[in-house]
């Protein structure tokens, strides 16, 4: 992995602040060019995930995932991977929750809970946390009482990021609880020079990670077959915005790319690790730390 820091950032904001920042060539346009952040090697399969003996606790940082329902049935609402029944809503869930606290915590001094939190928008505990996680959103479903907890807690200060989605049909899904839950705010793509791209990390911006199972030879893009259909134009990733009334970016939303893989099968062979990991660590990081200082 090349890691090569050329600059130091002191950086202080909401008990964060950052280690060595590494600068990318502002016109620098591919994942290819990208530096990655200078992180320890992965670690074995059984080390990854929490250390072992540690006790769960609200901590300064909490990356909270939403549970939530999804419409269909097998291979839509629930699948089987791994050996391992899945809802939707626990893809990557728990290792690569814990795999990025445990990450984010040596990548920079916030101080994050290493035992992952889910809960659902109902649940009274939502508005003690600034941040929450939804992940593989194609069939997700929300009713009137949980569209209205997440524009509560969007416009109370909340921050909201959507990842592992692919393709029209679940962008489709997703626009449309959105357009519910802020019908004030059209998305907006937000463009390679966002600040969210050079928060921690200069980014030439939102690096594609496939499925671990999908990344061979120079692919970065999950197969259409496997998501909802129709499924057109996968191979082309962006973040998308939405913005409450008074300007803040409330919530992003990362098409065409699984950035939770990158944190989750880390373990799961170098070139993965220092092709998708690496630079899956340093979006997620910028994300988390631009959250918290807007």
């Amino acid at each position: 992995m090349a890691a090569a820091v050329i600059s130091a950032l002191l950086f202080s904001a909401v008990h964060a602040a950052s280690r060595l920042q590494q600068t990318i060539p502002r016109e620098t346009t591919s994942l290819e060019s990208a530096e990655a952040p200078d992180i320890s090697p992965p670690r074995a399969r059984d080390e990854v995930g929490l250390p072992s003996g540690r006790v769960a606790e609200y901590a300064l940082f909490n990356f909270v995932r939403a549970e939530y329902d999804s419409v269909g049935g097998w291979g839509e609402a629930y699948y089987e991977y791994d050996g391992r029944f899945w809802e939707r809503w626990q893809t990557d869930h728990p290792q690569g929750d814990e795999n990025f606290a445990f990450r984010l915590s040596e990548l920079t001094t916030v101080r994050p809970n290493q035992t992952s939190v889910t809960l659902r928008l109902t649940d009274e505990r939502l508005f003690d946390f600034p941040f929450l996680y939804f992940c593989d959103v194609g069939w997700m479903t929300l009713d009137d009482v949980e569209v209205n907890r997440l524009r509560d807690y969007l416009l109370r200060g909340g921050f909201l990021w959507v990842d592992d989605f692919w393709g029209y049909a679940e962008w489709r899904n997703l626009e449309l609880i959105m357009e519910r839950v802020l019908p004030e705010s059209p998305w907006r793509t937000l463009k390679n020079d966002h600040a969210i791209f050079r928060q921690l990390f200069p980014l030439p911006g939102l690096p594609q990670i496939p499925a671990r199972d999908f990344a061979w030879g120079g692919n970065t893009a999950d197969p259409e077959y496997i998501h909802r259909q129709p499924a057109y134009g996968v191979e082309n990733e962006s973040l998308r915005g939405w913005y409450d009334p008074d300007g803040r970016l409330v919530a992003v939303a990362s098409l065409n790319s699984d950035v939770g893989d990158g944190w989750e099968r880390e373990a799961y062979g170098e070139d993965f690790f220092e092709r998708f990991s690496s630079v899956a660590y340093a979006m997620g990081a910028n994300i988390v730390i631009y959250s918290l200082i807007h």
